[in-house]
Formats: C-alpha cells, sequence, structure tokens
C-alpha cells in the first residue's frame, strides 16, 4: 500500500509540474502574440527587407575663376539578376540569343578577358540563378554609357537583369596644385566595415555643405547575405552645395611652380608660399610641400598655417613698436657691434656681415641686424616689457587667423608673467625667436602695412551655390582699421622698400633691375630640431613683402626649412628668389590691365544649369527635346531641373501655404500665377529666371504683402 501511495504522488507530481509547464508556454505564447507581436513582425520584416543609405552627390569645389579644383566623378559597379522574370520567360530565350554578342562586346569594352571566358562566366551565374551577381565593379562613366547600348542590356532592367549602383569618387583635376588646401577626400574602412571618407582643408572645413544630405533605398532580401533594391522605393538624397574658392589657378600654378623648383634645386626639407589680395585679404594661391621618402615632394602639411618661430620678418613689428611709441626716428644712430652683442647670460649674433657698424635704425633694419633690434628693444622696454607685447597682441599675432580652414596651431606670445619668460626674453623676440606664429599671420601684417594700415581677415571661400544660384556670398572683413598712424606707416613702407633698393639692404642684389618696385622684407633663422635643439644647422629662409610697392596689388610671403648643414641658406638666396618670380610673373600678367581696379571675371559652367517651373510643363519641355532625364517628381505640381551625375533631373519642390516660396529658378509667369494667388503683391525687375527675391524662403507671409523679384 505504502509503494502504492508512493507511485501515485510521484505521478501526480509529474503531472502537475508538465500542466504547470504547459501553461507557462501557452503564456508566453499568448504574451507574445499579443504584446510582443508587432515587434517580431518588425524584426521578421528587418531580415527580409531593409533601407541602406544612399550618399547624396558631393558638392564641387571651383576656382575664381570657374575652373573644378575637386569634383566626384560617378563610378559604376554592375551586377545581374539571373533570376529576372524577363531573363528567364521561354526558358531563357532572351538570354541564349544574345549571350554571344553580349559576351564579345564585353570583352572588346573592358578588353580583360576573351570573349568565350565572359560566355562561360555568364552562364554559370545564369545557371546558379545568381540574384546579385557581380560583373564589373568601378567602371567610369563612359564604359557606363557603353554597356547601356548592348544587347540584352539595352532592353532594360526588367528584361536583362541588369543593376548599375552608382558611386562617387573624389578627383581633384589639377592633381598636386593646391592639393592640402583644397583637401583629400580619401577613402577607408572603419570598424563596421562600412567606407567612409576622411578629408582635410576645404573639404573638411565645409564638409557639412559639401556632403549634402543622404537618401535611402529599399533592399529586399533574395538570398542569405544578398540585397536587391526595390524600385520605386528611394527616397532621394540632397546633393551638396558647391564652394567657391578665392584661388586663381595661373596664380596658385606660378607660387606652385616657383617654389618647387627652388626646394627642389636646394633639397630642402619643406616650405610654404602664400599669396593674398591686398585690398580684400583674399587668399589667391597657397602651397605647402614637403619631402617624401622617395625625394620627391607633394603636399603633405598646410605649413601656412603652422605656427613656429618666424625670424627676422618679425623685426617688421618691432619697428612698428619703437616707431608708434616715438622712442625713436629712422635716422636715429645706433652701434652695430660688428654683429655680436653679449647680453645677460647670452649673445646675439647678426646672421650677415653689413658694410657698416655706425648705422642709422633706417639701415639697421635694411641690414636686418638682431644686434640692432635687441639693443633697441632692450633700451626702451626692459622696465616695462608689456607695452612691447601689447604691440604684438593689436597685430593679432596671440589670435588664430580666422581662415576658413581647420588644423591653424595655436599661436604663442610670451607675457612676464608666462613661465617661460626670463631676462633675455625680451630681446630674443625682437628679431623673432621665443614666439610662434605662423606664416599666414606675418603675412596679415605686411598686408595691413601695403593696405594703409587696415588689417584684412584672409579668407578662401567667395560663396556657396545650390544648384547655380548663391546662397552664401563672404565678404571682405576689416579686423583692425588701423594697426598704427598713418605717420609710422609711411616709415614702415619706407623701411621695406630699402630692403630692396638702397645700398646694403639684403634684398637689393634680388630686385636690382626690377622693372617695378618691391617693397619686402628678408628673413634667415635657425631653427630647434626637437630635444636636439640647435645643432643640427637648420636654417629657416622668408621673404615676406608686397608688390608693386607704389600701389601695392598683391602682399606674399614665402617660407622654406632648409635641410641640415645647407651651404645656402639666407632668405635673400632661397625664400627671395620664389618671391621674386612670382612677382615677376603676376606683373606681368597685369601690365596691360589697370592696377588701380583689377577685375577677375568668373567663367560660365556649362554644366551648371537650375530652372524652377510647373512640373507638366517642365516634362513638356524635357520630352519635346527628347531630352533623357530622371524623373524624381512623382506628384508635386512645381519642380525644379538640374545636372547630377551628368544627366539632367527634375525633383518636386514643396510649396508651403503660409510661408514665402522659393521661386529662384522660375520664369515671371510661374512665380506671379503661384505669389498671386498667395494673395502677394509683386514687383518685378529685369527679364530671364529670378535670381533673387526679396523674402527669403521659408519666412510667413501675409495677405497683401509686397515681394520684389529681379530676373537675371
Amino acid at each position: 500500500m505504502e509503494v502504492k501511495r508512493d507511485i501515485l504522488w510521484r505521478v501526480y507530481l509529474c503531472f502537475l509540474g508538465i500542466v504547470l509547464f504547459s501553461i507557462l508556454i501557452l503564456g508566453r505564447a499568448i504574451y507574445i502574440q499579443q504584446f510582443q507581436g508587432s515587434h517580431w513582425i518588425a524584426e521578421a520584416k528587418e531580415q527580409q527587407q531593409r533601407f541602406v543609405e544612399t550618399d547624396a552627390e558631393r558638392g564641387t569645389i571651383y576656382s575664381e575663376d570657374g575652373s573644378m579644383l575637386s569634383t566626384s566623378i560617378p563610378f559604376f559597379d554592375i551586377y545581374i539578376d539571373f533570376a529576372a522574370e524577363g531573363l528567364r520567360e521561354k526558358n531563357g530565350r532572351r538570354f541564349k540569343e544574345n549571350l554571344d554578342s553580349l559576351s564579345i562586346r564585353l570583352a572588346g569594352l573592358f578588353k580583360d578577358q576573351p570573349a568565350a571566358e565572359y560566355r562561360a562566366t555568364l552562364q554559370q551565374g545564369y545557371k546558379r540563378k545568381d540574384r546579385y551577381f557581380l560583373l564589373k565593379k568601378n567602371i567610369s562613366f563612359e564604359q557606363y554609357k557603353a554597356l547601356r547600348v548592348m544587347p540584352l542590356i539595352r532592353q532594360g532592367k526588367d528584361k536583362s537583369g541588369f543593376i548599375a549602383e552608382v558611386k562617387d569618387k573624389r578627383r581633384n583635376p589639377f592633381g598636386m596644385l593646391a592639393n592640402r588646401t583644397i583637401g583629400l577626400s580619401r577613402e577607408y574602412v572603419d570598424t563596421d566595415g562600412k567606407m567612409k571618407n576622411t578629408n582635410v582643408g576645404l573639404e573638411k572645413t565645409y564638409d557639412t555643405l559639401l556632403k549634402g544630405e543622404t537618401g535611402k533605398k529599399l533592399m529586399r532580401k533574395v538570398a542569405a547575405g544578398v540585397f536587391v533594391p526595390v524600385d520605386g522605393s528611394e527616397i532621394e538624397p540632397q546633393n551638396g552645395k558647391d564652394i567657391v574658392t578665392t584661388l586663381d589657378v595661373n596664380i596658385q600654378d606660378i607660387a606652385e611652380n616657383a617654389l618647387l623648383k627652388v626646394m627642389t634645386e636646394n633639397e630642402c626639407t619643406s616650405g610654404t608660399c602664400i599669396v593674398m589680395e591686398v585690398k580684400t585679404g583674399k587668399i589667391k594661391a597657397i602651397a605647402n610641400l614637403g619631402r617624401s621618402t622617395d625625394g620627391g615632394y607633394w603636399e603633405d602639411l598646410n605649413y601656412a598655417i603652422r605656427a613656429s618661430e618666424p625670424g627676422s620678418t618679425f623685426k617688421l613689428a618691432t619697428m612698428l613698436a619703437l616707431l608708434e611709441d616715438k622712442y625713436i626716428t629712422l635716422n636715429s644712430r645706433l652701434n652695430l657691434e660688428n654683429g655680436v652683442w653679449k647680453y645677460s647670460t647670452r649673445t646675439v649674433y647678426d646672421a650677415e656681415e653689413h658694410p657698416a657698424n655706425d648705422v642709422t635704425v633706417k639701415q639697421a633694419f635694411e641690414y636686418s641686424s638682431n644686434v640692432g633690434m635687441a639693443k633697441l628693444v632692450t633700451s626702451y622696454y626692459t622696465k616695462n616689457p608689456l607695452q612691447f607685447v601689447n604691440h604684438l597682441r593689436k597685430l593679432r599675432f596671440d589670435q588664430y587667423s580666422g581662415i576658413d580652414l581647420l588644423g591653424e596651431t595655436t599661436p604663442i606670445v610670451k607675457t612676464p608673467k608666462s613661465k617661460t619668460w626670463s631676462a633675455t626674453t625680451l630681446p630674443w623676440m625682437s628679431f623673432g625667436y621665443e614666439v610662434l606664429v605662423s606664416p599666414l599671420q606675418s603675412l596679415m601684417v605686411y598686408n595691413a602695412i601695403a593696405n594703409g594700415g587696415k588689417m584684412m581677415k584672409p579668407y578662401l571661400v567667395n560663396e556657396v551655390k545650390e544648384n547655380g544660384l548663391v546662397v552664401k556670398q563672404n565678404q571682405p572683413q576689416v579686423l583692425e582699421e588701423a594697426i598704427c598712424s598713418q605717420e609710422t606707416l609711411k616709415l614702415l613702407q619706407d623701411c621695406l622698400e630699402g630692403v630692396c633698393k638702397n645700398e646694403g639692404g639684403t634684398g637689393r642684389k634680388l630686385f636690382k633691375g626690377t622693372l617695378y618696385p618691391v617693397a619686402g622684407k628678408t628673413g634667415t633663422s635657425q631653427v630647434a630640431n626637437g630635444n636636439r635643439g640647435y645643432v643640427d644647422n637648420i636654417h629657416q629662409s622668408s621673404f615676406a613683402g608686397y608688390f608693386p610697392a607704389n600701389n601695392p596689388q598683391y602682399s606674399c610671403i614665402v617660407v622654406i626649412i632648409n635641410k641640415p648643414n645647407a651651404h645656402k641658406y639666407y632668405g635673400a638666396a632661397v625664400a627671395g628668389p620664389v618671391f621674386k618670380e612670382i612677382s615677376d610673373k603676376l606683373y606681368a600678367l597685369n601690365a596691360d590691365k589697370d592696377q588701380s581696379n583689377p577685375v577677375t571675371l568668373p567663367k560660365k559652367d556649362s554644366t551648371n544649369y537650375f530652372y524652377t517651373g510647373a512640373t507638366d510643363d517642365m516634362r513638356t519641355v524635357m520630352e519635346g527635346l527628347q531630352w533623357k532625364f530622371r524623373d524624381s517628381v512623382k506628384t508635386a505640381p512645381w519642380t525644379r531641373l538640374y545636372a547630377a551625375n551628368y544627366e539632367p533631373v527634375l525633383n518636386g519642390l514643396t510649396v508651403p501655404k503660409k510661408n514665402m516660396p522659393d521661386v529662384r529658378g522660375m520664369g515671371l509667369k510661374d512665380a506671379l500665377y503661384l505669389l498671386e494667388n498667395m494673395k502677394l503683391k509683386v514687383v518685378a525687375k529685369g527679364r530671364g529666371k529670378i535670381r533673387t527675391q526679396s523674402l527669403d524662403p521659408g519666412t510667413t507671409i501675409s495677405g497683401d504683402q509686397v515681394v520684389t523679384i529681379e530676373l537675371n
């Protein structure tokens, strides 16, 4: 009896456990179905289809004269869906009839394998019913156009199964020209396996404008790990905006070749050259060359905005301070101590021998005497060094230049409160040591002297365009109305001209016989090599100035780092010839122009067009002209026409009911119809298509409001 009861107890216990387990499973199933059903359905759909981002066409970077400096070139990956109904209908009759002719044409186009191998490859894909068979990667636009008219492919995607995926690659048509400033768009694979780009220069600074807004397309799963796009499911990307720079291709070419020639002859380590338009602050050229491992040169770093000890070109700031504080006149006498002067625990040396010792202050500057500058500064500023430092601050040596380039290094101007300030800091600052400023910062000061004392902000971008229309325009910006008094300014201009024309001036031999006057300053300084200090005998050669001195159009600075123990390293011998070649060629180019009012006319770009109008009208025109175009309008009543990937695109334009629409690019008839139906009063000026509107797009409007539109 006890045994039977024990067995029954175990049976009941097992039965109860099974019942509880069943209830648990049933409850879980009900919970999943009722409360998590939508989640798991979405997960299932995600496995079968998903949205993939499509990159927008990146904007183009232009020079001021309309030349393309950086643009996106379309490349194509070609796939075949061998399970396409049109390809397999009637037992694959269409595929078999076109196979031989297609193979021959493919072999003739790509020339990478014979027609027989193409035939065998296509047959294998067809036999496996491969849904996403890769035929070719990275073919050019010209190859893509040739491919589209081949047998079978020309019958369309549904019948041929051919799928083309477009992607853009960044190209610089002028190669190395201003490559670092324009910026590199280099592809790399990130940790998630996705292709990304890394940029520098303008490509990085204006990346958000250039890249546009990504779109989306729905991809459907056809096999394990294989997805194909679903027609009609794309959300069109918004193409990036175009950037029009201040750079001039001709000036850039002159500057870069002049710099490259001298650096190659002297086996220099690195160098930079900047040309600025005096009146505006526009950067017309900026070259940066560094030596590669194979002994050649390429644009590796933007040396123009990297702070370093400037050397003797800094003496202009020293002279400005002394003259502005009226401690000296240009005729004040000075003993150069034979180019050697001991001060405190250190000795100041002049880089070059001078024709005389007892000289005027102006002569000391023309001779580029370190001793002369150091003696003057210690005589007048030792008791109040901050007075001297404040002059440097007014010249903005302690601030970033503000140029529209990322990566500018931090400038350093010491003050008496600095930890590294010592008894010898002040005299060494007077000739460009113990301060860190970039070549561009130095050029800003020289440009201000050329510009009547007015310091301009340097900039590289004139305007931003969207589909051919200007959406943002940069104007010259004044940073300092006057860096010094007009009296001091004229004295400094006289000093800079004296360097290039007076006996003993360090630039006299260089510019002897020049047909136009030049104002400038040479610089020769030692460069510290990291922890090794100055033991490697590395010199920096520099020249900064402007031309023509009697009516300045351009300012320019050249800074070159020489190899260790270089035989030739003086500023007038290394950097000076670069400056002179640039000034000679620019003077010759502008000799037949009115130098007082230079005008640069941009070239028109025939690939850039932009029109807006009624959708039906636009379609009628395009079809009447028999233009092939991409229609992305859908049901929008208004549309825009522009170029993308070298083909016309119609894209829908949203017209808000209570806000000002964007009517730029429209003809007058369409604009009047649209705006007057919104109860606006329209004042039209000019003829053609609309260029500007007085109310910005998106502005809230009210009835009877007046809007002025200007046509081009």
